[in-house]
């Protein structure tokens, strides 16, 4: 069974981190300038605070008329998250995606925050798969006659 830790090695290794004490406009910039809709929130010594996603800015920065110039990350972030480890199945992540209605999985593993999974990460993972299952059987269909 297809696991977390499969899924973080076939994407870009580049885990985004920002100190609670960023504004929201720094973080959205930064978001548009990744292309990413989520960024993981740390602390000082390095540990999960939050995640930041384009929901929050929605949510409790526009819905609530802040401004994004002043309002701080660690005043509008998600907090606590809900995380996975490398071993959790990628089914169990699309199961969390639908049931919590969430779009980003921090990874914590052995040595502390070790990726973030997005269920576009996972939508991608499973279609590379489902393609190649498709192939394989393509192959054994019309070459073993």
């Amino acid at each position: 069974m297809p696991t977390v830790r499969d899924l973080l090695a076939r994407k870009s290794a580049d885990l985004v981190s920002i100190s609670g004490a960023t504004t929201v406009y720094d973080a959205a910039c930064l978001m548009v300038e990744r292309g990413i809709g989520g960024l993981t929130v740390t602390e000082a010594g390095g540990g999960l605070a939050g995640i930041f996603t384009e929901r929050d800015v929605l949510r409790r920065v526009v819905a609530e008329r802040k401004d994004p110039a002043t309002t701080l990350v660690r005043d509008v972030m998600t907090s606590p998250v809900i995380t996975v480890t490398p071993e959790t199945s990628v089914e169990e992540c699309r199961s969390t995606f639908s049931s919590r209605r969430i779009r980003h999985l921090p990874v914590i593993g052995a040595k502390g925050l070790c990726g973030i999974v997005s269920s576009g990460d996972v939508l991608a993972f499973e279609v590379a798969e489902s393609q190649s299952t498709i192939r394989h059987l393509q192959d054994y269909v019309y070459f073993n006659r």
